[in-house]
């Protein structure tokens, strides 16, 4: 198997770690401070700029916290995906990280205001966060490996039926956290085996 090795795999693990703590910690921030906000009849995105009908306005601090938080996320992604590229020999893996990182990036610079933009970086973000947990398994040591492909897949499902419409009586907000909470999860276990890898050597 090719494990991650090297300064590479720590620096790759601990950006992938602080981009995604901070993110999920700013995100619940932002929702304990956003009035009447519901996270199963609101969208996360609505924490950025929330849009009903056309008409659109922002909630702060929520929507700084929130657009801040997440762009910041996507640039740790994307440094945590330049070190991952150094740190092992699978194309995949890096593709897919580096993707997620932009259009993390993407979500919070076209916010909801930004409708058509902001539901195409929305997308991009959850189908590569989606495969980059599943492509993982290519450099992860078991059962990690075997979760990962799991939480991955089970984030393109929900991806699936939220894009068409399917809530599954856990309104738009929750089935939407059925995509972000699984990959949210399988990142900070990722970022904890490469850290660990790293200082194999």
């Amino acid at each position: 198997m090719n494990y991650p090795r090297g300064r590479e795999a720590k620096v790759a693990g601990a950006a992938l770690f602080a981009g995604v703590v901070q993110f999920a910690l700013a995100m619940f921030l932002a929702e304990f401070l956003y009035p009447g906000y519901s996270v199963s009849g609101s969208a996360i995105s609505d924490l950025g700029a929330t849009c009903t009908k056309g008409v659109c306005h922002t909630v702060q601090p929520s929507s700084t916290i929130f657009n801040l938080s997440i762009i910041l996320a996507g640039l740790l992604v994307l440094v945590s995906g330049y070190y991952l590229r150094r740190a092992v020999r699978a194309n995949a893996i890096v593709a897919f990280t580096l993707t997620a990182g932009a259009a993390m990036v993407g979500v919070g610079v076209f916010p909801e205001t930004f409708s058509v933009i902001h539901g195409i970086v929305s997308l991009i973000t959850f189908l590569s966060i989606s495969f980059a947990a599943i492509a993982a398994y290519k450099v992860e040591r078991s059962p990690l490996s075997y979760f990962s492909v799991l939480l991955g897949i089970f984030s393109l499902v929900a991806t699936i039926l939220y894009v068409d419409g399917e809530y599954l009586g856990l309104g738009v907000g929750g089935m939407e956290r059925m995509i972000v909470y699984p990959v949210l999860l399988w990142s900070i276990a990722f970022s904890g085996e490469l850290i660990a890898e790293g200082h194999k050597f």
